[in-house]
């Protein structure tokens, strides 16, 4: 799941509790819950609080990592438990025999990304300390998605990820967030899954004639499934 943008208000509070709600009815197991990105809307710390409560029902491991609308200090405190600090926010997990690596792309004041020299040297040596599969997990898209408003504001640094990947064929896919959107591509050779946002859709050019932004839609989320080297994601809508 993506952008719940929790502000202090009820509505994006209630759109993420549905999937929370949804997530811990399931009758059968999943191994984790991953947030890619702006979990607050300003960055504060009260935003936080609200969504360590939310997502309380949760019985795995819910992994997180900023995005343009978080601000690193609070998320690192908040979310992690952390000492505030300015540094990017990198994290490693070893989840049902996956590595995931969440990698802060957030560049403060911007809503681009980058990940930088430090967060991709980082990825580099994290994704040489084990051999099973990886999913590389960040805010924001490395490829462009055919929507022109947020093809703007993907990350910067895509060529130097995708020189990373090519190091690396453990990695699985890419999961990332940003576009508000459901979306399948690929980017180096790698899987690209990019999570519905959970505050609002983005709708595609052809859908709309002025603001791309459609409130009304359903929630959404994804399952990934991998398994033989393949895979597989579902999308739904609540």
């Amino acid at each position: 799941m993506s952008d719940v943008h929790i502000d202090g208000g009820e509505r994006n509070a209630a759109r993420t509790r549905q999937v929370v709600d949804y997530l811990a009815a399931l009758p059968g197991q999943i191994d984790a819950v991953v947030i890619s990105g702006d979990l607050t809307q300003i960055g504060r710390p009260v935003d936080y609080a609200a969504l360590r409560e939310i997502l309380a029902p949760l019985e795995v491991p819910v992994l997180c990592c900023p995005g343009n609308h978080d601000e690193r200090g609070a998320f690192r405190a908040g979310m992690l438990g952390l000492e505030e600090g300015s540094g990017p926010v990198n994290q490693a997990h070893e989840v049902a025999g996956a590595s995931i690596l969440l990698c802060d792309s957030l560049i403060p004041g911007s809503d681009a990304g980058r990940l930088g020299p430090e967060t991709l040297s980082w990825l580099d040596s994290a994704l040489t300390r084990s051999d099973g599969p990886a999913f590389v997990v960040l805010h924001h898209p490395p490829v462009a998605v055919g929507i022109p408003e947020l093809d703007a504001i993907r990350l910067q640094d895509a060529d130097d990820l995708a020189a990373v990947l090519a190091r690396h064929p453990r990695v699985a896919g890419v999961l990332c967030g940003h576009v508000h959107a459901a979306v399948a591509t690929t980017f180096a050779g790698v899987p690209v899954r990019v999570a519905p946002g959970v505050k609002s859709t983005t709708t595609l050019p052809w859908e709309h004639t002025g603001d791309p932004t459609n409130l009304d839609l359903p929630v959404g989320l994804a399952f990934h499934h991998h398994e033989n080297d393949v895979l597989t994601t579902h999308f739904r809508s609540l």
